[in-house]
């Protein structure tokens, strides 16, 4: 295969069918590629496999046999193993186009099977999958995070925009920072949402979401929009006697809440001082109100 030119179609093999896996191996299908195998533990995995890939399950050195190019769509903990199971099982790998999805390993996870001779490639999705029949249509206009060597590049590129998305190229060694910051932002908000939405509940609101929608869409617009300078409410403001308020309350009605909400008003309060947004005198009264010191 010539690294350089624009990928042709290949033959597909997914190892992890699941609900990344099934999607990304739908949309290369999509785009001419042909998903000829699959593997998966879970019953759903194998479901997928014969549903949205068209393909019987099969064991993984069949997959390994059978494509150009090898989805590893699974789980992060479980992807060294399976890469180092490749290699020392002796799988035919030279040549191969060897993709994993995982944001927060780079290109060394699979150094094994590169010493073998598989092209390694690391394409993150930076996209959330439920495993609903909507998520390939997620996957138009997304990004992926792209660590690719050099001469593998344009192949990365052009997979990533064949399958609609869009190629954000990641250093190997930031790999681990750009996932925490991927995953601080999507899965703490599904987490403190989550929350919010039990604490009104608790007090009688009967549709939280209905009440937090606007306010979140609102939120979510302006920090995309204007950063830290969309910055509201009593933190930026400097209303410490209402953060206090806000503790106080919290503690007694879900003190793990408390902490949360303490560790996060000390954050949002460094970063408004640090922006010009909270006077020092403001951010004083607020570390009083929060029972610590906000600055590092």
């Amino acid at each position: 295969m010539d690294a350089g030119d624009r990928p042709a179609r290949l033959t597909v093999g997914v190892l992890g069918s699941g609900k990344v896996g099934s999607a990304l191996g739908a949309a290369l299908a999509q785009a001419g590629h042909r998903v000829v195998a699959a593997s998966g533990v879970s019953d759903n995995s194998q479901r997928w496999a014969a549903d949205r890939l068209g393909v019987t399950p099969s064991r993984p050195d069949e997959v390994v046999a059978a494509a150009q190019l090898i989805l590893l769509t699974v789980p992060d903990d479980a992807l060294p193993d399976l890469v180092n199971g490749l290699a020392t099982t002796g799988a035919d790998l030279n040549g191969k186009l060897l993709v994993h999805t995982s944001g927060a390993y780079g290109l060394s996870v699979l150094d094994p099977a590169a010493k073998a001779g598989a092209l390694p490639l690391a394409l993150h999705p930076v996209m959330t999958f439920t495993g609903r029949d909507d998520d390939l249509n997620k996957l138009t206009g997304i990004s992926y995070g792209v660590t690719a060597p050099d001469v593998l590049r344009p192949i990365a590129e052009a997979l990533v925009i064949e399958m609609g998305g869009e190629p954000v190229w990641i250093a190997d060694a930031d790999r681990a920072l750009y996932h925490a910051a991927l995953a601080g932002a999507a899965n703490h908000m599904v987490t403190l949402i989550a929350e919010s939405s039990d604490l009104l509940e608790r007090i009688g609101v009967e549709h939280p979401g209905r009440m937090l929608g606007p306010l979140l869409g609102a939120a979510l617009d302006n920090v995309l929009r204007l950063g830290i300078a969309g910055l509201t409410g009593p933190v930026v403001r400097g209303d410490a006697g209402t953060v206090r308020k806000h503790v106080d309350a919290l503690i007694l009605a879900a003190p793990e809440a408390a902490d949360a909400y303490i560790a996060l008003a000390r954050l949002t309060a460094d970063r408004a001082l640090a922006a010009g947004l909270l006077k020092p005198e403001e951010a004083e009264r607020l570390l009083d109100a929060l029972g610590g010191n906000i600055w590092t």
